[in-house]
């Protein structure tokens, strides 16, 4: 888990944030945060948070093409570096 670091010098003042969730989230957070051992609600808001803007994920459009690019290379559909240098005249020093 990530560490409880409010700020670089741990000298950031904390604050409280309010937002709205429907009933059936929050009781899906709260099944959530209780099941993956979180001391609390807040704790694994924060966590999931932090973690989030510290390592953002892909979005729908990156994924679709990296599945894509798997299914060409499943099915043969692409070419080494050194033919593709080749066939489009590059040398790769570019």
């Amino acid at each position: 888990m990530s560490e409880a670091v409010t700020g670089n010098d741990g000298d950031d003042e904390i604050v409280t944030v309010n937002f709205k969730v429907t009933q059936s989230f929050l009781d899906e957070i709260d099944d959530t945060w209780q099941g993956r051992g979180f001391n609390s609600r807040s704790e694994f808001i924060r966590y999931t948070l932090r973690d989030s803007t510290e390592f953002p994920t892909f979005d729908r459009d990156e994924l679709v093409a990296l599945l894509k690019a798997e299914e060409d290379i499943r099915e043969g559909r692409t070419m080494s570096a050194d033919d593709a240098r080749e066939r489009f005249g590059t040398d790769g020093d570019e």
